[in-house]
This record gives C-alpha cells, sequence and structure tokens, in this order.
C-alpha cells in the first residue's frame, strides 16, 4: 500500500485518480479548494489554496508519492509553474516522488516533432495552457537526479467533455501523440488513473514523460 497524495483531486482527472487508487486499497489523500457532493469513500479531503505555500508543504508531507492534476487555468494561467517548481522542491527535500499531469500540446505529432501545440490543428483557446504546461514538463527535466517524477500527458482527445468508459486496455508511449487508425486520440478518465495508479505500484518512468491513449 501506497501513501498517495492528489493535488486537485476532486477535478475532472484527480477525481477518477483517487477513486481508483483507494478502490486498489491505497492510503490516499486529496488536496482541493471545496470538499466534493459526492466523496469517494476512504479518500481523507483536506481543503487549501494551492498559492499558500504552507498547503504544499502538507502537499508533500506524510506521503509517498504527489501527483497534481491542476490545469493553469482561469486565476493560475500566470501562477501555476511557479507553484509546481515550488511543490518539485518540496517532493526533493521530502524524498517524495512526484507526479504531473499535465496536457497532449506537448507531445510531438511524429519522431522529431513539431510539437502538437507547434501545429496549426491545435486550438487556439488551449494554446497558453500548453505551453505553460510544456514548460513544466521542461522545467522538470533540469531538476537535480534527486528528484523522483512523471509526467503523463493523456490523449489529445482527453476531458470531462468525452468521458469514455473503464476498458483496462490501452496503449502506453513516450514522447509522440499516440493516435488510432482513423487519426484519433481518446482516452476516458478511468483509464488514465488506471496508468497512473500502474506507474506509482510498477514505476516505469523515472524521470521521464509517458502518454496514454487508445
Amino acid at each position: 500500500m501506497a501513501r498517495i497524495t492528489v493535488l486537485g483531486g476532486t477535478g475532472y482527472a484527480g477525481t477518477h485518480l483517487v477513486r481508483e487508487a483507494a478502490a486498489r486499497g491505497h492510503e490516499v489523500r486529496s488536496f482541493s479548494r471545496h470538499t466534493p457532493a459526492e466523496p469517494v469513500p476512504g479518500v481523507s479531503y483536506e481543503t487549501g489554496d494551492v498559492t499558500d505555500p504552507a498547503l504544499l508543504d502538507s502537499v508533500a508531507a506524510d506521503t509517498d508519492v504527489v501527483v497534481t492534476t491542476v490545469p493553469p487555468r482561469g486565476e493560475l494561467e500566470p501562477v501555476l509553474a511557479g507553484i509546481l517548481g515550488d511543490l518539485a522542491a518540496r517532493a526533493d527535500a521530502a524524498g517524495v516522488r512526484l507526479g504531473v499531469v499535465g496536457g497532449a500540446g506537448s507531445l510531438l505529432v511524429a519522431p522529431g516533432g513539431p510539437k502538437l501545440l507547434e501545429t496549426d490543428a491545435f486550438p487556439a483557446p488551449f494554446l497558453a495552457e500548453a505551453q505553460i504546461m510544456d514548460g513544466v514538463l521542461e522545467e522538470l527535466r533540469s531538476r537535480p537526479e534527486s528528484l523522483d517524477w512523471f509526467y503523463v500527458s493523456p490523449a489529445a482527445g482527453f476531458g470531462a467533455y468525452a468521458p469514455g468508459e473503464r476498458t483496462g486496455r490501452f496503449r502506453v508511449g513516450d514522447d509522440v501523440l499516440l493516435t488510432d487508425d482513423e487519426g484519433g486520440s481518446h482516452l476516458s478518465g478511468e483509464d488514465l488513473a488506471i496508468a497512473i495508479v500502474d506507474e506509482v505500484e510498477q514505476p516505469a518512468h523515472r524521470r521521464s514523460r509517458f502518454t496514454v491513449a487508445y
């Protein structure tokens, strides 16, 4: 059993993640601004503001792995990269593994590039968010070897607007976007959660990014 802390545990990806981790018998804490309307049994919920350094101290304490699912949206857009940098420093000091759920924008559309966010097909409303999370990934790669981290890029079509269903059958890649025979890139929230908890239980991507899609 691992002690798993999820920052943003009441959002779309976070809710699926805490549910999957708790169902597998892990000790799960969730940090978010608000408690959920339907708490997951067995999950300890704590509330706070991610911009509060004291909350980051709590997130990185008494745990084996911290996974952040918080996106750089709204008032967090200009500050989230710095917050995640602070969290990485705390995780490093505490000997805690850090997981970051980013987007698909930083994935390469083919070996050698370009990145998805650099193509004309990438939706403009999400470009700033993708660029920020791309920067977060690069910053993690520059961190000292003492920090054990992983970064997850779900499929390009991942999101609450396309919830899908649990299948337990998906592909895992590295830095290149995974697409199906029709060129689509999809993944359900439940299957992303499976992939992340699999990584926690049996680490296969230490200090690296991986992607998950059907």
